[in-house]
């Protein structure tokens, strides 16, 4: 495997455990789509509005899924 797709998983794998905990909080919906893009950002994900919303929402929606 090479180093570049090592990283990228282990990245990955940080960003959706984040989503999971902050989608098991008790919080609104609103309010964790909006700390699962923060987070998105902090680890340098760069979208602009509309597809950061759509790549939020897509991360959500898998880990609803996931969980039934």
């Amino acid at each position: 495997m090479k180093p570049l797709n090592i990283v990228l998983a282990v990245i990955g794998g940080a960003i959706a455990g984040a989503a999971v905990g902050l989608l098991f909080a008790p919080e609104k919906g609103t309010e964790m789509r909006s700390k699962i893009a923060e987070l998105l950002r902090e680890k340098g994900v760069q979208l602009k509005g509309s597809k950061m919303d759509e790549l939020v929402d897509q991360i959500a929606d898998e880990i609803k899924d996931h969980m039934n």
